[in-house]
């Protein structure tokens, strides 16, 4: 499927793929409701998960840099069904989630005009109509084009907005004025874990999710046994440092009984701004958070569906879902998740009683990316004995004892995580446990099986790549 295409990605391009699908400035205010804990928070999900899954990103890219990310690592370890199961629960977390990042997007580009614009429905739709279709015709484009987009928005609307916070955030502290956190101490940095933060973990551990994205675009990476080890050093390194500080400064400057979780990032802004009597620069950041929204949107748009067009391709899947146009891009697969993220974006903004089930439709892309991550890891070390000898640029360190410990923390990281999401969250107490837990692994359940149902109905006239072989 991808074998034509042109070389056209490097380290920095690799590594602002991942900033892209990883760093979201609108985590942020979730995570600053916590203070200093939030340092605790941060440093469980890292080294519970962003380390192991940077770890082994490296090593299974390098190791099988054919093309498809997720799906030819776990096909390679497990088979055909294990990788397109992997890749499909992967695709499918992003249809209920689409719906999330559009709304943040379009509530921050409402700063342009009126933050007020916000709780209007139809300008929202709008706005995220725009940018879901914008973004999808970028990506339609292809790899050279969306990379370009990618790699500009991140760095414009991601890692700038996030520079400039933590600078005024350390302007703002130095210079006097009123601190809404208390005065810091070691013990103020432990996270408290307990029965009512155990659901809490889950978001934690999946904020660093995405690490693996560039591992799609291991066919158009100039040298991937070089580059791809390097960019995911890189990448990591700047989520983690950007992440920790900037949630700071929000946190010293909006107290937590005023906090947006949807709007806090701008609220922090205005509050900066003001305080420094630069109140006409919030215009241009919010068109600048805006574009790294969009960067982030664009870079999940494109990664599954270039991993499901592969899986299409070899003929698990009917033709459509492998059609791809002449930049290379999979058509099918982009036009299709656009047309469905669009319905799920009508019905959450027009239909107020949708929101409950929403709510537990977005708990259930944790349950789904859990399950891709449960795959990666223990891919990793699957491939470490079934097939030793393949060249890996990149090998994590320590031998058989590295691979465990690595895929085994990820590992135990996932499950707990998958296990506390069944845990119903405060807001249904009127729901038990076991119901709700039934309710989330049967709508799971659909979202990720489907793939049986494709490979039930498999027929030889599917696969592409025997048609091309025939015919050469």
């Amino acid at each position: 499927m991808s074998s034509g295409k042109s070389k056209a990605l490097g380290v920095f391009a690799l590594a602002m793929i991942n900033v892209a699908a990883v760093l979201s400035l609108r985590n942020y205010p979730s995570m600053a409701i916590y203070g200093w804990s939030s340092i605790g928070w941060y440093l469980i999900g890292t080294i519970a998960f962003l380390i192991p899954l940077t770890l082994a990103g490296a090593e299974l890219a390098t190791g099988w840099p054919q093309g498809g990310g997720v799906y030819a690592w776990v096909r390679e370890a497990f088979g055909e069904k294990a990788g397109f199961i992997a890749v499909f629960c992967e695709w499918s977390n992003n249809l209920v989630w689409f719906p999330t990042v559009l709304a943040f997007i379009a509530s921050t580009f409402a700063y342009l005009f009126n933050p007020e614009l916000a709780n209007d429905n139809m300008f929202m739709f709008v706005v995220m109509m725009v940018a879901f279709w914008g973004t999808t015709i970028i990506s339609l484009m292809g790899e050279q084009t969306s990379s370009r987009f990618g790699s500009f928005g991140v760095i414009a609307g991601s890692i700038v907005p996030a520079i400039l916070i933590i600078v005024l955030g350390l302007a703002y502290w130095f210079s006097g004025q009123p601190i809404s956190l208390p005065p810091f101490s070691w013990s103020a940095t432990l996270p408290e874990i307990n029965i009512s933060t155990l659901p809490f973990i889950a978001t934690v551990v999946l904020l660093f999710a995405g690490m693996e994205m560039a591992g799609f675009h291991a066919l158009e990476v100039r040298n991937p046994q070089k580059d791809y080890p390097k960019a995911m050093a890189v990448s990591s390194s700047i989520i983690f440092l950007l992440t920790v500080i900037g949630t700071l400064a929000i946190a010293i400057v909006v107290p937590v009984d005023q906090l947006s979780l949807a709007a806090g990032l701008m609220q922090a802004f205005q509050s900066f701004l003001q305080a420094f009597n630069l109140s006409w620069l919030l215009v241009p950041l919010a068109l600048l958070v805006t574009l790294g929204g969009l960067a982030n949107l664009a870079s999940w748009l494109a990664g599954p569906a270039l991993g499901l067009g592969e899986v299409a391709a070899r003929g698990n899947m009917p033709p459509f879902f492998a059609r791809t146009n002449k930049n290379g891009a999979p058509t099918g697969v982009l036009i299709l998740q656009a047309a469905i993220g669009t319905v799920v974006s009508m019905l959450y903004l027009f239909i107020p009683s949708i929101s409950a089930a929403y709510w537990i439709l977005s708990a259930m892309t944790v349950l789904l990316l859990c399950i891709v991550y449960l795959f990666v890891f223990a891919a990793l070390i699957k491939l470490r004995y079934s097939q030793p000898d393949t060249p890996r640029a990149f090998k994590i360190p320590g031998g058989i004892p590295g691979i465990w410990v690595t895929g085994g923390v990820g590992f135990l990281a996932c499950l707990i995580t998958f296990v506390v999401s069944l845990i119903p969250p405060g807001s249904y107490e009127h729901v038990s446990t076991f119901t709700y837990a039934i309710v989330m692994l049967a709508g799971t359940a659909i979202l990720a099986l489907p793939p049986l149902v494709f490979l039930r109905l498999r027929k030889p006239s599917w696969n592409l790549q025997t048609k091309k072989e025939v015919q050469s």
